[in-house]
């Protein structure tokens, strides 16, 4: 090939690769989910059967799942946990409001089960960043979930 064509094809495939990396860098690669990070729905049904076992043992809380059927919830859980968290499905459960309606779920209830989570969640060594986009998902329902005093 002539020099005189290698000169002209050189500032071509340079603007080629920067046209390249411009347009990687306006569309990076999509990033993981929380549910991907967090590890699918393996790590988010392992997390609920050690969370639900927490909560059976915790004597703040216990009464309130005394006539639960308890497989069913775990179910329900590993579902809004997928789903909120950006993973596949539905939720197929009933809204929190509708849930807890009547219960008499206080702030400190609220507190303890938030408490039994987290030791789950670290039990299982789940990154504080991930801990902390999970709980920024589940804690805007604490209103529906608790029931201020009259």
């Amino acid at each position: 090939m002539p020099i005189q064509a290698t000169r002209r094809i050189i500032p071509v495939l340079a603007s080629l690769l920067l046209v390249s990396a411009c347009s990687n860098m306006m569309n990076p690669p999509p990033q993981p989910t929380l549910y991907e990070r967090l590890g699918g729905k393996p790590a988010i049904t392992a997390v609920v059967d050690d969370f639900v076992g927490n909560v059976a043992a915790d004597n703040r809380i216990n009464g309130f799942f005394a006539h639960t059927d308890i497989p069913r919830l775990k179910m329900l859980l590993v579902e809004q946990i997928t789903v909120g968290t950006g993973g596949p499905g539905t939720y197929d459960g009933r809204s929190m409001k509708d849930a807890h309606h009547g219960m008499g779920v206080s702030d400190a209830d609220f507190n303890a089960l938030v408490e039994d989570l987290v030791k789950t969640l670290n039990k299982f060594k789940v990154p504080a960043k991930e801990q902390g986009d999970l709980l920024g998902i589940l804690g805007p329902m604490k209103g529906d979930i608790v029931e201020k005093k009259a």
